[in-house]
């Protein structure tokens, strides 16, 4: 406000002329500024019309988040602020489970091998992307901490058109935008692609039956065009990762977790395959 008031006394003592001058001069101070503002807000995953509360960043070109895998859709990402996000954990019975501690879980699907949030500690924040039991879509879109976290409704299972229900997570860290793809088994329609945004980095099934397979998985990136992606749903399979990747660029990872920065991603699609404990080898 302090500008606009010294532009007011001197219009008393200048000439019309200079008067409209400064009154010019002070509009294009407030509309610069304004447009700096509005560009430091725009999100990392969804366009200005569809997002909304996220504040302002500055973007870094060190590490934005890293991602460990557990096996199944189970993981962690870890933002650069330490923030812990923990998707579909994996109940005990398949993969040796691993002591966790996490700020907020997802839950994109009503079964013990995606909502065993018991095995998480630290008292998480759970969102659910279905409720009455898995019945019916539940709406998550909210900021926490300084990840803004939605989820977009999928459908799984899909030997027909409508198949069961489920969820798909996405984490807009501000600067980064990752995907969970939950247990996605079709080709995604023009409202979904609009609703989960622009994506950096995709979690992508690749198991077909529950899930889409190798193929229409490839398709579905055709679509998000990330600049990552990592399989997940595959039982370890060596037979889907070979589908999967063919013909595209990949790194068969020797750890389970990668560590990302928007500065440093590839210029187009790459595949990287993590190892959780219990995996058996890809190559």
């Amino acid at each position: 406000m302090l500008p606009v008031r010294l532009a007011r006394v001197k219009l008393k003592r200048g000439s019309p002329r200079s008067q409209l001058s400064i009154l010019s001069l002070s509009a294009s101070i407030f509309l610069s500024a304004l447009l700096l503002l509005c560009a430091a807000a725009q999100p990392a995953c969804r366009d200005p019309d569809v997002a909304r509360g996220l504040g302002s960043v500055a973007h870094a070109a060190d590490l934005d988040a890293t991602i460990q895998y557990f096996g199944h859709n189970f993981f962690l990402i870890t933002t650069r602020k330490g923030t812990r996000i923990v998707t579909d954990p994996l109940g005990p019975g398949w993969y040796p489970t691993p002591s966790v501690v996490a700020d907020v879980v997802t839950v994109g699907k009503e079964q013990y091998n995606h909502n065993a949030v018991e095995i998480v500690q630290g008292r998480p924040l759970i969102l659910r992307g279905l409720t009455q039991f898995g019945a019916d879509w539940n709406k998550v879109s909210m900021s926490f901490k300084d990840t803004f976290i939605y989820n977009v409704p999928i459908h799984q299972n899909a030997e027909s058109m409508e198949g069961i229900k489920g969820s798909a997570f996405v984490f807009d860290l501000r600067t980064l935008c990752i995907a969970h793809l939950g247990d996605l088994s079709q080709k995604l329609n023009e409202q979904q692609i609009k609703a989960i945004g622009k994506v950096d980095v995709a979690l992508t099934p690749i198991g077909g039956s529950r899930t889409m397979g190798p193929g229409l998985a490839r398709e579905v990136l055709t679509q998000l065009k990330p600049k990552i992606a990592i399989p997940m749903h595959y039982r370890d399979s060596t037979y889907l990762i070979r589908e999967f990747t063919a013909g595209l660029k990949t790194q068969i990872m020797k750890t389970d977790t990668l560590a990302v920065g928007k500065e440093t991603l590839p210029s187009s699609l790459e595949i990287r395959v993590l190892q959780h404990r219990g995996a058996r080898g890809y190559e």
